[in-house]
């Protein structure tokens, strides 16, 4: 979810708190783009966009959700690569985040200002939807079975930081890129959260820093509880959707998503210009 530029003295009432902790929680894992439901949401229902205090602590609740289903495989990595394991499975995996993280983190860096532009246009939204159907449509038509590579973590990298536009789904394109490059479901689905983890905290540390030297971080506007109270249920939902985004990978259901993706992205881009 992208932090948005926005004014230090908005709030939320506990109904708008809902339906963003919701939409967060469904929309963060299932590939249909939680930045891009979020943009319509703010444009469509909510008379100001959230406090930049509730986008933050949204991303911490993503990490903490991310760090509770794969805590195994991130201590592993660690205990390689604190002992400069690099030649097993966990070393290597280590060294391959780390490779893809770099496509990301130069893309979010030299585009930020481009890509900010995107998060106050639906119809961006609507057509980025269409794409990201139209990758994960054919994201399983090619038989998998293959470990993670060198090449494999900088374009799954690459695709993670696209993803960054909203109506692109992090998790739909970083999956179907790796499965595509034909890497095994199991790996895939694995690779593309441990990849956001790096990119989740170096992205709050960023936007933070530049709500900071701008004086958009203000906590005064923001109202504690209610905002925790958002960051729980989206937590709760969002584990839930991440349990059944494996499932869906592991059965080779992800195209079904597609649909999905392009009812809503042509119902967007229609609304845009015949309403």
């Amino acid at each position: 979810m992208k932090l948005a530029k926005r004014g230090v003295l908005t709030t939320l009432s506990l109904l708008e708190t809902l339906i963003l902790a919701i939409v967060q929680g469904v929309t963060e894992w299932l590939p249909i783009s939680s930045s891009g439901h979020l943009v319509v949401v703010q444009q469509y229902l909510l008379p100001e966009p959230p406090p930049l205090l509730f986008d933050m602590a949204l991303h911490i609740g993503t990490l903490c959700v991310v760090l509770a289903v794969f805590w195994r495989e991130l201590v592993s990595i660690l205990k390689a690569l604190v002992r400069f394991d690099f030649k097993s499975e966990e070393g290597k995996l280590g060294v391959f985040i780390a490779v893809g993280s770099i496509p990301t983190a130069l893309i979010g860096y030299f585009f930020h200002d481009v890509l900010e532009s995107f998060f106050y246009n639906v119809l961006v939204v609507g057509m980025a939807l269409v794409v990201n159907g139209v990758v994960l449509f054919f994201s399983e038509l090619r038989e998998d079975g293959r470990r993670v590579g060198f090449l494999d973590s900088l374009l799954i990298g690459v695709a993670q930081g696209t993803a960054i536009v909203p109506g692109i789904s992090r998790s739909g394109l970083t999956i179907a890129t790796a499965l595509l490059r034909k890497v095994e479901k199991k790996t895939a689905f694995a690779f593309s959260f441990l990849l956001s983890v790096p990119a989740v905290i170096g992205a709050t540390i960023l936007e933070s820093a530049r709500a900071w030297a701008s004086s958009d971080l203000v906590i005064g506007g923001v109202d504690i509880a209610t905002m925790l109270f958002g960051v729980v249920v989206s937590m709760i939902i969002g584990y839930i959707s991440l349990k059944l985004l494996r499932k869906i990978v592991m059965s080779r259901r992800l195209h079904l998503f597609a649909y999905y993706c392009w009812i809503a992205g042509i119902a967007i881009i229609l609304y845009h210009f015949l309403l």
